[in-house]
């Protein structure tokens, strides 16, 4: 399933957006639940960001931003993508922000 996300100018509202979207995916309280994030590389040089929200009984949720595509990809707690949201072109997030 493909969508187009809601305006997202900053990395806080990256990160608002995957908690929100993972937890109305999975039904759970939003805010409730601890996400990590890492900083993705390739050859050296940041290409994108995985967040994962650690969620009831050690359950994980994950999303990956993938910069040079702008666009976010969901997976549930079994590794299976469940979302493909396309973030918008003119408003492509900076990778160095922290």
């Amino acid at each position: 399933m493909a969508c187009t996300a809601p305006r997202i100018d900053t990395l806080d509202d990256l990160r608002r957006f995957v908690s929100q979207t993972i937890c109305d995916h999975e039904q759970l309280e939003a805010d409730a639940y601890v996400m990590t994030e890492l900083v993705l590389t390739k050859s050296g040089l940041p290409c994108g960001r995985y967040y994962c929200l650690h969620g009831p009984r050690a359950t994980k949720y994950s999303a990956i931003w993938v910069s040079d595509r702008n666009t976010v990809l969901f997976y549930d707690s079994t590794g299976e993508r469940f979302l493909k949201a396309e973030l918008e072109e003119a408003h492509r997030l900076e990778l160095s922000a922290a």
